[in-house]
């Protein structure tokens, strides 16, 4: 029964596993703390950026 039930759990172990990496979650992964502040400092220059830029044609038609 032992030899029987260790071979039944390596097969259940492995069948984990495949089906573990077939169904990847779709929760969306961990972003620290600084990370985000950083991401946010880019996303504000880029919007400083663009609003310059748009605000130079109008500058030049008048």
């Amino acid at each position: 029964m032992n030899r029987r039930k260790k071979i039944v759990t390596k097969f259940q172990k492995k069948d984990k596993r495949t089906n573990a990496k077939l169904h990847k979650s779709k929760k969306p992964s961990y972003v620290s703390k600084a990370e985000r502040e950083k991401l946010e400092k880019l996303t504000d220059e880029k919007v400083e950026q663009t609003t310059e830029q748009t605000a130079e044609p109008e500058a030049e038609q008048q």
